[in-house]
């Protein structure tokens, strides 16, 4: 299932990427119109972004970096816009993971708790089944006992059978025959 899910997870994610570049272009547009979203919304970031990246850089070459030249305004917008237009793309990307994480915890919960309600269900079923494996023993324990006991009975009652012809009196003589 996770090799059919692969593909269709990278081009849903295609899909809203492609999607929200127009959206971040709008936004992007409206930043280097409005003054307001300009000082505002992209110009710190962008600034905060410029003046990091050149003390990376300046450390890596081994140099000390102690003022960075900020960016001029039309820079900074331009490069304001684009981080936040990459921002949002991240964010839309960010969101889908997030969604399809949240709907394969979910779906994973539901598997289990349908395992756990089987297992519940055969246990159920193997402690019913283990009642009547107990019954069955009782009657196979309880079925020698009988047989013993109508074997002593069928015994007890030819032994009474010979006794009581034992103590039969003796038969009368028998009657004279008839002459011919």
């Amino acid at each position: 299932m996770v090799v059919g899910a692969f593909p269709m997870a990278k081009l849903l994610y295609l899909g809203i990427r492609q999607l929200s570049k127009p959206l971040a272009n709008r936004i992007k547009e409206a930043a280097r119109r409005s003054e307001f979203f300009k000082t505002y919304i992209c110009l710190p970031p962008a600034q905060l972004y410029h003046w990091v990246e050149m003390r990376t850089k300046m450390r890596i070459m081994g140099f000390s970096a102690a003022a960075v030249k900020p960016l001029n305004e039309g820079a900074a917008a331009e490069l304001g816009a684009e981080l936040l237009g990459e921002g949002i793309i991240f964010m839309t990307a960010c969101s889908c993971l997030m969604l399809e994480y949240w709907r394969h915890q979910l779906q994973h919960r539901r598997k289990e708790k349908e395992r756990r309600v089987a297992r519940e269900e055969l246990r159920g079923e193997v402690g019913h089944l283990g009642l009547a494996l107990e019954e069955l023993q009782a009657q196979v324990h309880a079925a020698p006992t009988q047989l013993a006991l109508e074997e002593l009975r069928a015994q007890l009652q030819e032994v009474r059978a010979v006794l009581c012809l034992q103590d039969l009196p003796p038969a009368s003589p028998a009657e004279p025959e008839s002459e011919e």
